[in-house]
C-alpha cells in the first residue's frame, strides 16, 4: 500500500513538472520572432469576419424598410434551403421571424413546410437573434411564448 505522504510528494512532483512545461512552452512561443505578426494577423482575421457577419437591421420604425427586408430574408432562406445550406437559410429565416409583425402565425407556416430537424435548427437560433436585433436597434426582442 502507498501511504500518503508518498502520494501526496508523487502528486506534488507531477504538478512541478507540469508547471514546469507551461512555463518552458510559454518562453519558447513569446520568444518566436513571428509570435506578434501571427498573433496580429490572427486578430485582423478574427475582425474581420466579425464585421462580415454583421447584418444591417432595419429602422424599426419603417414599414416599407422592414418589409423590404422580411421579403428579402424569406427569399434567400428559400433558396438556401433549396440548395441544401441550412445553416445560412436558417440564418435568414430567423432574421425574419425577428421582424414579422406576427410571429406566431409564420412559425406556423414554417412548422408546417420545413422539415421536423431544420425547424428545430431556427428554434433554438431564435433567441440569440433576438438578443442580437435588440442589442443592434433596440427595438422588438423574440421571446418564449413567440417560439412556441
Amino acid at each position: 500500500m502507498i501511504s500518503k505522504s508518498t502520494l501526496g510528494v508523487c502528486a506534488g512532483v507531477a504538478g512541478a513538472i507540469f508547471l514546469g512545461y507551461c512555463i518552458y512552452f510559454d518562453q519558447k512561443r513569446r520568444n518566436d520572432p513571428n509570435f506578434k505578426r501571427k498573433l496580429r494577423e490572427r486578430r485582423k482575421k478574427a475582425n474581420k469576419e466579425s464585421k462580415e457577419n454583421q447584418v444591417p437591421w432595419p429602422n424599426m420604425k419603417d414599414p416599407d424598410e422592414v418589409q423590404k427586408f422580411f421579403l428579402y430574408n424569406i427569399q434567400n432562406g428559400e433558396e438556401l434551403l433549396a440548395q441544401g445550406d441550412f445553416e445560412t437559410a436558417i440564418d435568414h429565416l430567423s432574421r425574419a421571424v425577428a421582424v414579422c409583425g406576427q410571429p406566431q402565425q409564420l412559425l406556423q407556416v414554417l412548422q408546417q413546410t420545413l422539415p421536423p430537424q431544420v425547424f428545430q435548427m431556427l428554434i433554438h437560433k431564435l433567441p440569440s437573434v433576438g438578443e442580437t436585433i435588440m442589442r443592434e436597434i433596440g427595438g422588438i426582442k423574440v421571446t418564449e411564448e413567440d417560439v412556441e
